[in-house]
């Protein structure tokens, strides 16, 4: 761990315990920095409080209150959760010019290890999760961080310098940087999301390209040349910018004669590739040519490719039952997530949807409307969809949990059908996240 002195003897205030936030207050007060904790649920049930108490640091807890900044912080490190428009301290904060970082920040500050950074709205998890592959099988030393489920500070605590942080991050996260430079930077798509949580879509595309806002003539952006509005975006960059493409020809990885190609070099041919669908070739290109830049072999990508199969709950075959191919992509939390799902499959499909309703535009899911069989609705959403199934004939009943949603989606399925659980919605009315949903599902499934 670098022993930066950017903390020494400063007055910081993290918001928000759960991994990331215990870590950075640990962090900082190992680099000197003065520590005081504000975490919003309250303090009798609050364990992770309670232990950072045992720990000797100051903790508030129950909210988040104002007078908190009348102790004159010079730093404000918060969970990438914490929304900025609707959190009143982060808001004056703001206005009295008090900093506000992620700890991705932090991790950045004190790594030895440089960073390869990943962002999309569908498909980065699968995207990082290649790369570090790709690396690991060259014999590149990488480490999987951030938004993937490795707190990106814990990681960069301990990594050296011939290693590599292979790094996935959020929207939410990508809003808390001000230093952080990845050597390679990779987008891969930005559509609308989270706008609960972002003021609107222009700041929600801003923090996606903050990823490489502070690259170097030395570093590398690694774009999708698909994508109209990350071309329009290059100028945001130092960086050496580098295409991938599903349509054409380009100075990066593409694809051609049923190949895929990096800089006119054939790598491997589409049909060894184990990741089937459109939206899993833009991760795939993405991957490679992330990799082939950082020196990975030809060898070691396609020993990936020919035996990745995904990641768990974006777009996961669970099993087949009496001829009915069951997929978890509880992972779809958006409709364009959904619509990606629903385009993967010819074969007729039995969908099961819903979850917390922030008002998203639903219309666009009609557009892939021609394989389903049925919708099976359910949670806070499920009215919406039974509203939108109707306007275009589509068989559709609605549930309060999915359970029922999923008892009854089963009876319609017949053998050749695919049941598809993409809810194009958050998990968080009955479900702590979509991992919880997509476990849920898949219990559902083996318990068939």
């Amino acid at each position: 761990m670098l022993k930066t002195m950017k903390y020494k003897g400063k007055n910081v205030l993290v918001m928000g315990l759960a991994r990331s936030g215990m870590a950075a207050a640990r962090i900082l007060k190992a680099l000197d920095a003065h520590v005081v904790i504000n975490d919003g649920r309250s303090y009798e049930d609050n364990a992770d409080a309670k232990e950072m108490e045992r720990e000797g640091f100051q903790v508030i807890c129950g909210g988040h209150p104002m007078s908190l900044l009348e102790t004159g912080f010079d730093l404000i490190v918060k969970n990438p959760g914490i929304p900025y428009k609707t959190t009143p301290l982060l808001l004056e904060a703001q206005k009295r010019k008090i900093p506000i970082v992620c700890e991705v920040e932090i991790a950045y500050a004190i790594s030895e290890a440089p960073f390869i950074g990943i962002t999309a709205t569908n498909g980065k998890t699968t995207t990082t999760t290649l790369i570090h592959e790709m690396m690991q099988e060259s014999g590149i030393k990488s480490k999987l961080a951030g938004n993937i489920g490795f707190v990106s500070s814990v990681v960069a605590k301990d990594a050296k310098a011939d290693e590599v942080l292979v790094t996935e991050l959020s929207s939410f996260q990508l809003m808390g940087i001000e230093d952080f430079r990845p050597h390679i930077g990779l987008i891969l798509n930005i559509t609308e999301a989270h706008l609960d949580y972002h003021t609107d879509l222009k700041e929600y595309r801003q923090a996606k390209l903050n990823l490489v806002k502070k690259q170097l003539e030395s570093d590398f952006f690694v774009y999708n040349a698909d994508d109209d509005f990350i071309v329009s975006q290059l100028w945001q960059t130092k960086g050496k910018t580098i295409p991938f493409s599903q349509k054409k020809e380009v100075e990066g990885a593409y694809l051609a004669d049923n190949a895929l190609y990096y800089k006119d070099e054939a790598i491997i041919a589409v049909d060894d590739i184990l990741l089937k669908g459109e939206h899993n070739m833009q991760d795939v290109l993405g991957a490679v040519a992330v990799c082939k830049l950082y020196g990975a072999t030809n060898d070691a990508i396609v020993s990936v490719l020919c035996r990745f199969s995904g990641v768990k709950h974006r777009l996961q075959f669970v099993k087949e039952v009496e001829g009915v191919k069951y997929y978890n992509n509880s992972k779809a939390t958006n409709v364009i997530a959904t619509q990606t799902a629903l385009r993967a499959f010819e074969q007729p499909v039995v969908l099961i949807a819903g979850g917390l309703d922030r008002d998203h535009d639903l219309e666009p899911l009609a557009e892939d409307f021609k394989h389903i069989k049925g919708i099976f609705a359910f949670g806070q959403a499920k009215e919406r969809f039974l509203k939108l199934a109707k306007a275009h004939g589509i068989y559709c009943e609605i549930f309060d949990v999915m359970e029922g949603a999923f008892e009854a989606a089963v009876k319609l399925a017949e053998a050749g059908d695919v049941l598809l659980l993409a809810p194009a919605c958050a998990s968080w009315d009955q479900y702590v996240d979509f991992e919880e949903r997509g476990d849920a599902f898949i219990e559902m499934v083996e318990g068939l």
